[in-house]
């Protein structure tokens, strides 16, 4: 009985009768990946029987090549929408609208502040390497796909970068940051310190999961680690994934395909300027773009204080919301809501 209570434990939470925040992390990255690796294998399989080659899977510069980034986009957001619907209500016993898509009046606000902030940050990362001269413009509606219009590839990629920039921010931090917070939020941590543990825990692993990357370095991995602090700030201020995906969408957005760096060491599809990259790569980031380069740093820290800044003046303070460290069982949601609702989320 000894045994068996043990091994029960190790899986099983008693109190909150689920399981422990590691095999949840578990099961829901499995239901994710086999979601979102079978519309990808059809369409690989669809492609090499039209064209006969296995080849054009891997070659960057291939419409196939890209039309597949564009299909693997959309089903990691369907397989990441529908994996925390069923997490949420087998493994964590939550609605979905807690792993951050509580979609208020000021879930939209905030969205719009996302979105503004991550074109200013790579406006201004251009215009600071522009004036420096490390950069070069060469040619305008550059096209870096083969058989595919401008306009084509523009489209491909608005699609490509709200399926990512939703699709990550909902893996990493809406359900990652928070369960990972949760997993710790032992009485003699605390609820905060969890959740900041669990912030810096999660933003590892995302910076991790880049290092197959082209071009990824040591360098990159940490800065890429830092983008997920700046990313998961937004979160952990209001509870809400709205920020973090407004950000993530238009930085990448802007820094592909309107100013034509890589992003995380990968080509845009299209660019509404081409460029030629010269300076210091410890400062640009050379053939990974921005976000490798102390240039692209110094952009994360003025990005952060920004959002900090819009925090405390659209609800009065900015605070980290040390609930999304705590697990409340169904029956007890309701209060909880209505407490947050009337002394943050109503503000908005």
């Amino acid at each position: 009985m000894g045994i068996l209570r043990s091994v029960t434990y190790l899986f099983w939470n008693t109190q909150e009768r689920r399981l422990r925040a590691a095999w949840r992390i578990l099961v829901q990255l499995f239901i994710f990946l086999a979601l979102s690796s079978i519309p990808g294998v059809l369409f690989a399989s669809v492609a090499v029987l039209m064209s006969g080659n296995f080849q054009v899977l891997l070659e960057p510069t291939g419409s196939f090549y890209a039309w597949l980034q564009v299909a693997s986009a959309i089903a990691s957001l369907l397989a990441i929408l529908i994996s925390l619907l069923i997490a949420g209500k087998l493994l964590d016993r939550r609605p979905f609208a807690d792993f951050g898509f509580h979609f208020r009046p000021g879930w939209w606000g905030d969205l719009g502040f996302g979105l503004l902030l991550g074109a200013f940050l790579m406006l201004m990362i251009f215009g600071v390497e522009y004036l420096a001269g490390w950069v070069m413009i060469v040619e305008t509606f550059q096209s870096n796909v083969k058989s595919v219009p401008f306009s084509t590839g523009l489209v491909m990629s608005v699609i490509l970068f709200l399926c990512v920039g939703i699709y990550e921010e909902a893996f990493s931090r809406g359900y990652h940051l928070r369960n990972i917070a949760e997993g710790l939020a032992f009485p003699a941590l605390g609820a905060k310190r969890a959740l900041v543990l669990g912030w810096v825990l999660s933003s590892t692993i995302f910076g991790a999961l880049h290092l197959g990357n082209p071009g990824a370095s040591i360098i990159s991995t940490i800065n890429i680690s830092i983008a997920g602090l700046l990313l998961g700030l937004g979160f952990i201020l209001t509870g809400e994934l709205a920020i973090p995906i407004g950000l993530h969408i238009t930085w990448n957005f802007f820094q592909g395909n309107v100013f034509g760096f890589p992003v995380s060491g990968t080509t845009p599809f299209v660019s509404l300027i081409g460029i030629q990259q010269g300076g210091p790569e410890l400062l640009t980031g050379g053939v990974f773009g921005p976000e490798a380069g102390l240039i692209g740093l110094l952009a994360m820290l003025l990005g952060g204080l920004l959002i900090v800044l819009w925090v405390r003046r659209r609800y009065g303070r900015a605070s980290i919301q040390e609930r999304l460290a705590l697990y409340f069982p169904v029956n007890r949601r309701e209060e909880l809501v209505a407490s947050s609702e009337s002394s943050f989320g109503e503000q908005g």
